[in-house]
């Protein structure tokens, strides 16, 4: 047991004596399912968009190598699967579907209610014709599927299953699998013989049945081919794919600013830019690949590599990379975003590969936080709290420069019911001592409630009502909880796929302790020019707000009118879904012009940066 020592509210002190036997410190760290996705709404919101009266055609394949998190809405008749390449473990090739207990929209399908098991979501396909085939075509549907990935295991009253739609109407379940835990990617081959399945208007559909009280139960779907003249052994998977994420191209950070990547660069550069490539054939493979890199916003060649010929054995994964570039480039403003496109592309493979999963892209961005997540929430973090105490995580970064904090970004993973009455406070330590009470804080901030966006980067921003200047070298930044808030703390979002330090310490009983969870909490200190909280219109300045584009609408052509042209600025334009379209660099000219003849015709937005700051965006009609 021990002994502490508590601070009333009038200063005097109070000593309590805590059993740790019934309160383990080990204990108070719990990692539960995000209960939110607002990635599942990204992606074109077009739902079964082939021609109605024409049905697809055999063969059918996906490999989910898409960049929306929708499915294909030339395939798919429903959109209630979350399309990614971070809830899988091992996959056939990059970019899986992933079942779980939230909607399309990203949230739970019971939000009330967290002891409830539903039918969750599906995934339909469109129409495909059958009605000229019969059972001695020898038509196979295969798939393979993995429960749990980076998420929580789906449990025994938990099931993923496989209809298939009759010509009467009805829906036939033709396969199920019961919840399970982490197993690698299995293979399932359906043989489709039955005569009602041959008609004009036959779909296959899985669904996932999902308990949503203490996981979020995920199946991941990969590699879907149904084709004629197949048997029970066609189970060969004839491809080389690139599959895991690659690597950032720092060495512990995910992202950071860049006026602080160029303060220490060779420190902060990682020595390898990683990649993994699995070899699905029966038999070793030669593999050559390319590895590029440019600058975004200019389009300037940064990096051109190749790696000599590698020898992967069947069936198996190879972790390989390349070295890190050097090249640098200079920016027009000291807080501009600058984002490094590192792409790699297999150059050859064997006939009959399949291509669309020979190449895959990672963006290094340097912007005004830093971080050490991918942006991607797996699981939700929580703490187990002692009632009459503060609950308390601190994140420690560092900085190569003195810097200015404007404030803090925050992924929280939704609670069930929601938790909208906790309140919580953000401080700003320049030290804490492991093991012990002992901690600067330098800044604090009271009154914050968690918020959940469903914008571009989904964090929830909350604007310092005052700016924190802050030296070169280790700061530490979180979340305090008051004293008496309820047993369990707030649920943070947590990136599943860091697998190194995750530098986080919490705070349950009176002294700091390090973390024992693996991943990376997601709090991000936004750092450089002043922040707008979420919900409160970007900052803007003179310089940035006097500009005007003409023609508009226009064809091919979009001229820039800038008054008062001292610096260099950039551009963004995003579509009406908020998706990035096109960028590029504006001279310190009065009169520009940028080519948008590779548009398509529609209604998009334009904003102009200056020095890290944002005028207010333009609607621009592309004829």
């Amino acid at each position: 047991m021990m002994q502490l020592n508590l601070k009333t509210r009038y200063g005097l002190s109070l000593f309590v004596t805590v059993f740790l036997c019934a309160f383990n410190v080990a204990a108070q760290e719990h990692v539960t399912s995000v209960n939110y996705n607002p990635f599942a709404t990204q992606g074109s919101k077009a739902i079964g968009t082939a021609n109605k009266t024409t049905a697809l055609s055999l063969p059918f394949f996906e490999d989910f190598t898409g960049t929306d998190a929708r499915p294909d809405a030339t395939r798919w008749a429903d959109a209630q699967v979350y399309v990614n390449n971070t809830m899988c473990v091992g996959p056939i090739s990059r970019g899986v579907a992933t079942f779980d207990a939230l909607n399309e929209k990203g949230r739970p399908y019971d939000t009330l209610n967290n002891t409830n098991l539903v039918y969750a979501d599906s995934l339909t396909s469109l129409a495909i014709d059958l009605s000229a085939n019969q059972a001695s075509d020898n038509i196979y549907l295969s798939f393979f599927y993995q429960p749990q990935g980076n998420g929580f295991s789906p449990e025994d009253q938990d099931s993923l299953m496989l209809f298939l739609l009759k010509k009467n109407g009805d829906w036939s379940k033709v396969w199920a699998k019961e919840g399970t835990t982490l197993q690698p990617f299995a293979q399932v081959m359906i043989p489709v013989t039955d005569t009602s399945y041959f008609h004009s208007g036959f779909q296959f559909r899985f669904v996932n049945k999902a308990s949503i009280n203490t996981n979020d139960d995920v199946w991941n779907l990969d590699y879907i081919r149904m084709a004629a003249n197949r048997n029970a052994n066609d189970t060969a998977v004839n491809d080389l794919a690139f599959t895991q994420n690659p690597g950032f191209l720092l060495n512990d950070l995910s992202y950071m600013p860049y006026r602080q990547f160029m303060a220490n660069a060779s420190a902060e550069r990682a020595s390898q830019v990683l990649v993994s490539i699995r070899n699905n054939y029966n038999n070793p493979q030669s593999v050559v690949f390319t590895f590029t890199a440019r600058e975004k916003v200019s389009n300037t060649p940064l990096y051109t590599a190749n790696n000599n010929p590698l020898s992967i054995a069947a069936h198996t994964d190879l972790p390989t990379g390349v070295s890190s570039y050097t090249n640098t480039i200079p920016v027009p403003g000291t807080y501009d975003k600058v984002v490094f496109e590192n792409k790699f592309y297999l150059n050859s493979s064997p006939a009959g590969d399949r291509k669309v999963n020979d190449s895959i892209v990672l963006d290094q961005v340097f912007d005004n936080y830093l971080a050490y997540d991918d942006g991607t929430a797996e699981k939700s973090y929580y703490l187990n709290l002692f009632p009459t105490l503060p609950g308390k995580i601190a994140i420690e970064y560092h900085l190569n420069q003195p810097d200015t904090l404007r404030g803090v970004a925050i992924y929280f993973g939704r609670q069930v019911p929601v938790a909208t009455s906790k309140y919580f406070s953000v401080a700003v330590y320049s030290s804490i001592t492991p093991n012990s009470p002992a901690e600067t804080n330098i800044f604090q901030q009271d009154l914050y409630q968690p918020g959940y966006v469903d914008t571009v980067n989904h964090f929830y921003y909350y604007k310092f009502d005052s700016p924190v200047p802050l030296p070169a070298g280790v700061f530490y930044i979180g979340t305090t909880q008051p004293a008496l808030s309820g047993s369990d703390s707030l649920y943070i979002g947590l990136d599943a796929n860091r697998i190194t330090g995750n530098h986080l310490y919490y705070n349950v009983l009176d002294q700091w302790v390090s973390s024992t969870v693996t991943g990376a909490l997601m709090i991000r200190p936004l750092l450089g020019q002043p922040v707008s909280g979420t919900g409160v219109s970007n900052v803007t300045n003179a310089v940035a707000a006097d500009w005007s584009v003409y023609p508009n609408p226009a064809t091919s052509v979009l001229y820039f009118e800038r008054e008062k042209a001292t610096k260099a600025a950039a551009y963004q334009i995003t579509d009406m879904q908020g998706r990035l379209v096109q960028t590029g660099r504006i001279p310190a000219e009065q009169q520009s012009s940028t080519d948008i003849s590779s548009l398509p015709p529609g209604v998009y937005l334009i904003r102009m940066q200056q020095d890290g700051i944002f005028g207010q965006p333009k609607k621009l009609v592309k004829l």
